[in-house]
């Protein structure tokens, strides 16, 4: 599934196109992709201008004038294109690759931006695990963005918070920073990352790094400074390719170049003077890349 940082390059490669731009016409080319869509969706979104798109944890959020808000996720396969009459383009690129078949084009909004210049957005979404819901401007929290934890993309998430959301959890470290409830958007690639670069064992007892001794205190801040950098080099890696808007049909590895444990078993560990390798593990049913060496 793509992850924050994936999301996140998603809508700043659809931002330029979308945000400001009139939506002229919704092709919905099946009944449902995850949820069936909802009624009237095209009807309730041509002719209307996208103020702005935004992002929580990993859901592209549409502001419509005059329309429910349009909340979006790319689910396991889903990806978006746009296509202009120069040739298309999508933005962004993942570790796995995107489908490329247009039998799996589910969803295109024809939308023209203020000078007039038309554009086709393209969902492709082959499993149909993503979704397009609408979310009713009554001051009422959609259910998929109700209870969700902190952002982990700003100074919000430090140690002091990571040590009150982790206080008393016996539950493996990994668990707990994979639980939404807590922090929002992190997933299995970056969660394993940040943990490397805080050299701390994704088994570990999620509250051992909650007390208020010295150590555990370091521990936290660590951990929580990793994760911030880990999710910012990953964005920052994903908006140096859009920067030309290059063609691309998203096959190429998103940021794994830069990956230091995830999808590496067998591997020597990257950490300075560590003799170690990568193992993978199991956790809860997913891959887990440590080195048991200098992750502690």
């Amino acid at each position: 599934m793509p992850e924050l940082p994936e999301v996140e390059t998603v809508r700043r490669g659809l931002q330029p196109v979308l945000e400001g731009a009139r939506i002229e016409r919704v092709e919905t080319r099946r009944p449902n992709l995850r949820y069936p869509f909802p009624d009237r969706f095209g009807e309730r979104l041509e002719g209307r201008k996208i103020t702005s798109l935004g992002r929580r944890a990993k859901y592209l959020i549409a502001d419509v004038e005059d329309a429910p808000l349009l909340i979006c996720h790319l689910g396991m396969s889903g990806s978006f294109r746009v296509e202009t009459d120069e040739g298309s383009a999508a933005p962004s690129n993942f570790h796995h690759e995107r489908s490329k078949s247009e039998a799996h084009d589910h969803v295109v909004f024809h939308v023209a931006d203020p000078k007039g210049v038309s554009a086709r957005v393209v969902f492709n979404d082959p499993r149909r695990f993503g979704f397009m819901l609408f979310a009713e401007r009554n001051g009422t929290e959609h259910p998929m963005l109700q209870g969700l934890g902190v952002e982990p993309t700003g100074n919000t998430l430090d140690g002091e918070l990571l040590a009150h959301l982790f206080e008393g959890k016996k539950t493996p470290l990994k668990a707990a920073l994979l639980d939404q409830r807590l922090i929002a958007g992190l997933g299995n690639i970056y969660v394993s990352e940040a943990l490397w670069r805080a050299g701390l064992s994704p088994t570990r007892a999620a509250g051992t790094i909650a007390d208020n001794g010295k150590v555990a205190k370091e521990r936290a801040t660590l951990l929580a400074t990793s994760v911030r950098e880990v999710i910012a080099d990953a964005i920052a890696a994903g908006g140096s390719s859009l920067r030309d808007y290059v063609h691309t049909d998203g096959s190429l590895g998103y940021f794994q170049h830069s990956f230091s444990v995830y999808d590496r078993e067998g591997e020597p560990c990257a950490h300075s003077g560590c003799a170690g390798h990568i193992e993978r593990i199991v956790q809860s049913g997913r891959s887990t890349f440590y080195c048991r060496q200098c992750q502690r």
